[in-house]
């Protein structure tokens, strides 16, 4: 089955039982409205028992009656008065089979192996008037609600209440919201107690909000802070990587890393003795979703590296026909990572770490001195590879293998001083600069030393090439070359501003 998405915006009002709504045509670019009709809606909705959900603006419904019975998903999109929802009908996944997998997916790093149940059972009057532009052409549905609602939780209770929806359809446009939004006020719309009717049928929830922090935090408090908004981010991105959206997997990588650059950056603030199972999990996801994502680049690389050559199919097939396989397998084996027991019982393992951290011995000490002492630890730590560095022959295999070292510890510092964002700190972000340099100098360079050993793969290989493919790539890795040479003196004047 293929669920259908789609992005509502709409207004909300609370109104009075009865409240007359005004006349709508008066509205910019409506020339004519269609009905009203009046629809019986049946709704279930569902969550688990934490309201795992529902604490994440989140909610997952059956509903019967109206235009679109079935499964409907609807979650934030940041964008306030709009959310994404997805629709499974019936005929592809009928009410009596459960919760369709397409739904079920994108919430998964919520939900994890918790059983969905009935949490409120929600009934609706729905008179609907449709607005009309220019050759009939749908602008807006306004829908007048009268909602009796029933709480399954402990205790729930029943409520009953009035309200009004303004949903922009296709040819409706921000003006048109705006003029909306100023009548329905104006003619008794007051601002809704709940963001949905099921927040207002089951009342108050453990809502998640993006962590933050006071003027003058400890270091616990900043790394809690730090490890809530990463561990958010991630979430964030589990769904999207599931459907293989572009820069999903190196956006949930780099939150995993993060996350582990906090717990070994930060070693005396938390016990290190009770985190290191979770770093080592954390370490497991980011090899895993690595495999992915290095694809993912090198496709990319592949594609930039013939860009602007007259290349024959021969050689673009060789380049670039292996590396969608080996993408589309690290792929699933991510997915296939990524639905297991042992992925949940890190994520629950990151919310209870999150929720009660142990604390180390610098737990209380300023949240400025411990970013100081991270940033300084990391500097000492890349300062010593460089002086490694200097004692190798340059172009060796082992001088490489150490500018990759290097290069992984400027990453380092620069989460360090990433972690210290919050505190707005002049000092740390001049740094978080020079390390970004670094890193970027030595990736760019790195690059180029794959890419130049992945092109004298092809030319001594047995690919049925012609030899002006081969003169190509002869030309290829001179410019790969040169780009390599860019990348080491712009490392190198990076590197003294260290």
């Amino acid at each position: 089955m293929a669920a259908a998405e789609q992005v509502e915006v709409e207004l909300k009002f609370d109104v009075e039982a009865g409240a007359t709504a005004p006349d709508l045509r008066v509205l910019p670019g409506v020339v004519a409205q269609r009905g009203p009709q009046t629809y019986a809606l049946d709704a279930t909705y569902l969550d688990t028992e934490n309201l795992d959900l529902a604490g994440n603006k989140i909610t997952l419904r059956r509903r019967t009656g109206g235009t679109d019975s079935g499964w409907h998903l609807k979650r934030p999109t940041g964008i306030p008065g709009a959310r994404k929802e997805l629709q499974v009908t019936f005929d592809e996944a009928p009410a009596a089979a459960g919760v369709p997998d397409d739904l079920l997916t994108p919430v998964l790093a919520l939900t994890r192996n918790r059983p969905l149940v009935p949490v409120a059972v929600i009934s609706t009057t729905r008179t609907v008037t449709t607005l009309l532009g220019v050759d009939d052409l749908p602008l807006a549905e306004f829908a007048e609600d009268a909602v009796t609602a029933q709480s399954l939780l402990p205790d729930g209770e029943a409520r009953q209440w009035s309200e009004w929806e303004f949903e922009l359809l296709e040819g409706g446009t921000p003006r048109l919201l705006k003029a909306a939004a100023k009548l329905l006020r104006a003619s008794g719309g007051n601002e809704p107690s709940s963001a949905s009717k099921l927040a207002r049928a089951i009342g108050s929830t453990p809502t998640i909000s993006e962590p933050r922090i006071g003027k003058r935090p400890t270091a616990l408090e900043l790394v809690v802070t730090d490890l809530a908004i990463h561990r958010n981010s991630l979430l964030a991105y589990d769904p999207e990587v599931r459907v293989d959206a572009y820069d999903a997997v190196h956006q949930m990588r780099v939150a995993t890393r993060r996350i582990r650059s906090i717990l070994s950056g930060f070693p005396t603030v938390l016990d290190r003795g009770r985190t290191a199972h979770i770093d080592r999990e954390l370490r497991l996801l980011a090899r895993i979703l690595g495999d992915a994502r290095d694809s993912e680049v090198q496709m990319e690389i592949d594609s930039g590296l013939l860009q602007g050559q007259s290349a024959s199919p021969a050689l673009i097939a060789a380049l670039t026909g292996t590396e969608t396989a080996i993408h589309d397998r690290a792929l699933r084996a991510a997915h296939a990572a990524m639905g297991s027991d042992r992925y949940f019982r890190l994520l629950d393992d990151l919310d209870a770490l999150i929720v009660d951290p142990p604390v180390g011995p610098d737990a209380d000490i300023p949240a400025v001195a411990a970013v100081d002492k991270a940033i300084a630890k990391s500097r000492k730590q890349i300062r010593k590879a460089q002086a490694d560095l200097a004692a190798l022959t340059e172009g060796s295999d082992d001088w490489e293998e150490q500018l990759h070292t290097i290069r992984k510890r400027a990453k380092k510092l620069r989460y360090a001083t990433d972690a210290g964002e919050p505190l707005q700190v002049k000092k740390h972000r001049q740094i978080a600069s020079v390390a970004k340099r670094i890193q970027s100098a030595l990736g760019d360079y790195n690059d180029t030393r794959i890419n130049r050993a992945r092109l004298a793969e092809l030319a001594a290989g047995d690919n049925g090439l012609a030899n002006s493919d081969l003169f190509l790539l002869g030309r290829i890795d001179a410019l790969q070359e040169a780009a390599g040479d860019r990348a080491i003196a712009a490392y190198r004047r990076a590197a003294k501003d260290l």
